[in-house]
């Protein structure tokens, strides 16, 4: 679509103008469309995902490990704090991965009363496999992008995650 075709976020923007003409709406011009893009990327990405018998969370989890790097594993304290989901939605994860045996849990020799997270030999080939494949589609779905394109929309993003970062952990959005 070219740049100055109007979109469905301007045309939210001009309904809201009228009803509501004193309302600052510039917030959906960068964070609808956010949501937008994201909904629509999300069946691509998870149809790579299921081919590889493995929903969106679980890839999480792989490729977590994945890229703790050798020998794949890491307490599931550091787990949990790396993926930001409850540990009920971690050990759900951990259950289905390790009876897929695409994880094992051995035990912990620096702390008997818990148990390591590692990924298998067949986890670590799944989670390479599903995230090459992943890149692949992320990068054609962004191929709308010439190079300079990119990388400026990147580095805006980058900024506008650590802004958004900072006001919402001090809760001074407004």
């Amino acid at each position: 679509m070219p740049d100055d075709k109007p979109d469905h976020v301007e045309a939210r923007q001009r309904q809201w103008a009228q009803e509501l003409p004193t309302v600052d709406t510039r917030g959906m011009a960068v964070l609808g469309r956010a949501r937008w893009i994201s909904m629509q990327v999300r069946p691509p990405i998870e149809a790579v995902f299921a081919k590889h018998g493995i929903d969106t969370g679980e890839f999480d989890v792989l490729s977590t490990l994945l890229r703790a790097g050798p020998p794949y594993q890491l307490r599931p304290t550091e787990l949990f704090q790396s993926l930001m989901i409850t540990s009920g939605g971690l050990t759900n994860r951990l259950t289905k991965l390790e009876k897929s045996g695409l994880i094992d849990r051995p035990a912990n020799r620096d702390d008997a009363r818990s148990l390591l997270v590692r990924l298998t030999e067949s986890g670590r080939q799944t989670a390479q496999a599903a995230f090459i494949e992943d890149m692949q589609v992320e990068a054609a779905l962004l191929d709308g992008l010439n190079s300079a394109e990119f990388a400026q929309l990147a580095a805006l993003l980058k900024k506008l995650a650590h802004s958004v970062a900072e006001k919402c952990a001090t809760q001074s959005v407004y």
